[in-house]
């Protein structure tokens, strides 16, 4: 007989019997559930949601790459055209230009308003830097979609990088907006030193608010056509072009005060007072209260044009203190609720 027996037998030591089955070992099955042996190990679900408090300290991780993104966003934004990242400044002077030949020469909303060009332009170098903030977070999700599938990282990196652009953006127009400020005759004083926390504030808010736009934007097209139209409608709303509290008198007190303390209108109050004398000296409540002057600056004589001045002696709807209360609740409130409103959804960008 050959080394090889029959067929399916080995003549060797050890060999298989005739009709011998080799059955497998079966596998151990753990006695503890699947979810307890996982966690003993530290696995995880992938794209599981971490905890807030582990995904605030990953962003902080990646603080870097965040600023770096914003950063060569911010230039690459302007690299086609010929004037390059002077549109960054041109953009909102045009803007700013255009206002003041409807609003200011047109509508006369000059009217009451001493020093209009710089309170004008204060106004629009403010809303815009929340109105781009919002709308460019709607559109960050979409827009990043293939960096979002190919890397895993916090996708609430994207919408804080898109602030951070718009942020460098608003610091380089205060580059114009400051020499307008004192070529106009605005005095160089410590209330300057207040647009420190004004712009800090300010950016609290609006990254609060392109978290949130982020998420609904990235989950539904259609927030991110509608944001743009809501934001033109606020832009009326709130002290751009015009002294809130110069409205007609048949505006109840309670609508100035609502408008007055609206997320925008605040920051643009507290750049205006930073920056501003005139408007400082002129804000109502400023001097101890004469119904006379009051009425006077609200129903000038036939022919004249208010005066500044006499809004000094009316009474204050809002006060410096409701302005530094609301600017921080703002602010606080829209970054605490952006980031949890982010953050929940952040298992589902996972999946992408």
């Amino acid at each position: 007989m050959d080394e090889r027996g029959q067929r399916g037998q080995l003549s060797a030591p050890g060999r298989l019997e005739a009709g011998a089955v080799v059955v497998p070992e079966a596998p151990r099955v753990p006695d503890q559930p699947l979810a307890d042996l996982a966690a003993e190990h530290g696995l995880r679900l992938s794209g599981a949601r971490p905890s807030l408090r582990r995904y605030i300290a990953m962003l902080w991780q990646r603080r870097h790459f965040i600023w770096g993104f914003a950063t060569a966003r911010s230039v690459s934004m302007y690299t086609e055209a010929r004037l390059g990242q002077l549109w960054q400044v041109l953009t909102p002077l045009l803007n700013a230009g255009v206002y003041y030949l409807i609003f200011g020469l047109l509508f006369e909303a000059s009217r009451g308003v001493e020093n209009y060009a710089a309170f004008l332009l204060a106004g629009v170098f403010v809303f815009a830097f929340t109105e781009r903030s919002i709308v460019t977070g709607s559109n960050v999700m979409r827009a990043n979609l293939q960096l979002i599938r190919a890397l895993y990282f916090p996708r609430a990196s994207l919408p804080l990088a898109y602030v951070l652009v718009e942020l460098q953006q608003m610091l380089v127009g205060f580059v114009v907006l400051i020499p307008v400020m004192l070529v106009s005759g605005e005095p160089l004083t410590w209330y300057w030193f207040l647009l420190v926390p004004t712009v800090v504030l300010q950016t609290m808010f609006n990254t609060g608010a392109a978290l949130m736009v982020a998420r609904l934007g990235g989950s539904l097209a259609d927030v991110t056509e509608l944001i743009p139209f809501i934001l033109r409608i606020s832009r009326y709303f709130c002290g751009v072009m015009y002294m809130i509290t110069t409205l007609p008198a048949k505006v109840p007190e309670w609508g100035i005060k609502l408008l007055s303390l609206n997320p925008p209108a605040v920051y643009i109050s507290l750049v205006r007072v930073a920056l501003m004398q005139s408007y400082r000296t002129n804000s109502p409540g400023n001097q101890p209260y004469s119904a006379a002057r009051c009425t006077l600056f609200h129903h000038p004589l036939p022919g004249h044009a208010p005066d500044p001045s006499l809004q000094a002696y009316c009474h204050a709807v809002v006060t410096n203190t409701d302005l530094w209360v609301a600017a921080v609740g703002w602010g606080v409130g829209f970054l605490v609720l952006g980031m949890i409103f982010f953050w929940r959804a952040e298992s589902d960008y996972g999946r992408g």
